[in-house]
């Protein structure tokens, strides 16, 4: 079916001009879903009607244009006015206006259900059929420039005459219609939450901070990733979960790395003595409180870390044999979190992937990128299980480090032996680089790993407590 392209005319039923036109363009380039809902859709003029829904998304006082409108185009005015009209339209605006991302995703959304209700309509509707058929052969004859005029008179008729019976399917079907509409918003919504926990960080309300960072194309790779694929939208709410966790698990970590050692002086409020903060609250005394906090001269704690927190790489060793593909979205989004603790501490994180194979993945400083994070989200192993190749690998990139000390987490649901001359070298090793083993067994017998770790923690998934610990490291 011939697409009325955005570029060929000014296909918009909005107040746009040159700059909203333009920038969908751009949009339109970046996103395979605008692209694959447009060559699929059931209305011949499928794309500019995603144009417009997008530009009334972004713009800050978008509104149906005043002018006449093309009769080609008679049907996307219906679309746009019906959905402008409804009274959740404004308030979604909120979350929209001048953001690129959020109208990209808002309009991938409500294109998608729009297209699935004109599907539905169309099944059910045997006119509808008819008149939509009649289109497609006036577009067939314009393409292939056969009685162009007459060809162009009939297709404007006819494009009346849909946008008559479209106005009837949606007065007689109105409610299911804006339920597509409300299903749109809630899911545009959800998108941009679950891609927040994707690239999230450790800090309480960073998401916002950290989603900027990341390049447009790149936020709507990933949306349409969890939009259309039920493993990604679970890892990103495992993903979620984790880095709350993991975020309380750190901070109680700082908070006992420091302890008060003495008195000394400065202008740190929260290390203020208590007389200071006296002192402050008289009237007498108050204004040479102020004076020496302003020369930081006011008496305070002197805090000082009992524990080093600048630490070598985190290697995880994540088993992903067949037993343990039933936890296949939990394991990564597992690893995000991890990955979120590597990237505040700015160290370096390597996965071992392994079964009896293995797959070696190194972010450095825990950075990863959107290409990366489908990727990792597509790979699962399969197969035996086999210890010693995680744990060489895993050396391996303790030897490649700049730093001494690291933490290696093996996490494993299944058994396998070990040679004793292997288990020699590696706990030499680990005497000679300083670095620990933290273990997490799932539902398995502990005999072998115990042998080479330094803390062991038997759980029955990762949502078990015990598997939290991994976060302190």
């Amino acid at each position: 079916m011939k697409r009325f392209k955005i570029d060929e005319m000014n296909c918009s039923v909005l107040n746009t001009d040159t700059f909203d036109r333009r920038r969908f363009k751009e949009i339109f380039a970046m996103s395979k879903g605008l692209q694959k809902l447009a060559h699929e859709a059931t209305l011949p003029t499928f794309e500019p009607l995603l144009s417009d829904i997008w530009a009334s998304f972004y713009k800050m006082k978008p509104a149906i244009s005043v002018k006449e409108v093309d009769d080609f185009l008679s049907v996307n005015k219906l679309l746009m006015e019906v959905i402008m009209a409804n009274e959740y339209f404004a308030y979604h605006r909120n979350f929209t206006r001048l953001n690129d991302f959020t109208s990209v995703i808002s309009a991938l959304q409500f294109g998608e259900k729009i297209n699935k209700w004109l599907a539905q309509q169309l099944e059910e509707d045997e006119d509808f059929q008819e008149q939509l058929m009649k289109i497609q052969f006036r577009l067939g004859q314009m393409r292939k420039q056969q009685f162009q005029e007459a060809a162009e008179n009939s297709l404007a008729d006819e494009m009346n005459e849909l946008n008559e019976k479209l106005q009837q399917t949606i007065l007689g079907n109105y409610e299911s219609f804006l339920q597509a509409m409300a299903d749109a918003r809630q899911e545009s919504k959800q998108v941009e939450s679950d891609l927040k926990s994707l690239l999230g960080g450790l800090g309480a309300g960073n998401a916002d901070a950290e989603l900027k960072k990341v390049p447009l194309r790149d936020k709507i790779l990933l949306a349409e990733k969890i939009a259309s694929t039920k493993k990604m939208k679970e890892i990103a709410e495992w993903a979620g979960r984790f880095k709350q966790t993991a975020r309380k698990k750190q901070k109680s970590k700082q908070s006992e790395s420091l302890t008060r050692r003495s008195v000394t002086i400065g202008n740190s409020i929260e290390n203020l003595l208590p007389i200071e903060l006296c002192l402050y609250t008289h009237p007498i005394t108050k204004m040479d409180f102020l004076r020496r906090f302003a020369e930081c001269e006011t008496m305070q704690f002197e805090q000082k870390g009992c524990v080093d927190l600048k630490k070598g790489p985190i290697v995880l060793c994540l088993d992903q044999s067949d037993s343990m593909r039933s936890l296949e979205t939990q394991s990564k989004g597992f690893t995000l979190a991890l990955m979120s603790i590597a990237k505040k501490q700015r160290r370096d994180l390597c996965l071992v992937l392994f079964s009896s194979r293995i797959k070696i993945y190194r972010y450095e400083k825990g950075k990863i990128a959107a290409s990366e994070m489908t990727r990792l989200a597509r790979t699962f192993l399969g197969g035996g299980t086999n210890f010693t190749l995680a744990l060489e690998q895993a050396l391996h990139q303790i030897n490649e480090s700049r730093f001494k000390q690291a933490d290696i987490v093996f996490v494993t649901d299944g058994e396998d032996r070990v040679t004793d001359s292997f288990l020699e070298a590696f706990n030499k090793k680990k005497r000679e680089k300083a670095f620990n083993v933290l273990s997490l067994v799932i539902g398995c017998n502990r005999s072998t790993v115990e042998q080479f770790t330094d803390r062991l923690i038997e759980v029955t998934d990762f949502d078990n407590e015990g598997s939290f610990t991994a976060f302190e490291v």
